[in-house]
């Protein structure tokens, strides 16, 4: 089996680009990035209350007494 002559891929590709056209140019990544401010920690709220973590615990064997 023999290869294909290189004028068949320059044929193809200039067909990709007649039907395609040329891909978009690259974005950069600084312009992937947003940066934004943290807003200040509310003790609050962000507090760690291990009585409110019982609360949401869920679990069949606990609730059966198993």
């Amino acid at each position: 089996m023999s290869d294909p002559s290189p004028s068949t891929h320059e044929q193809a590709a200039e067909i990709r680009e007649a039907r395609f056209g040329a891909l978009p140019e690259r974005v950069p990544f600084e312009d992937m990035v947003e940066e934004k401010a943290v807003l200040p920690a509310y003790q609050a709220v962000d507090a760690h209350d291990p009585d409110a973590s019982a609360v949401r615990f869920s679990c069949l064997a606990a609730d059966l007494g198993l």
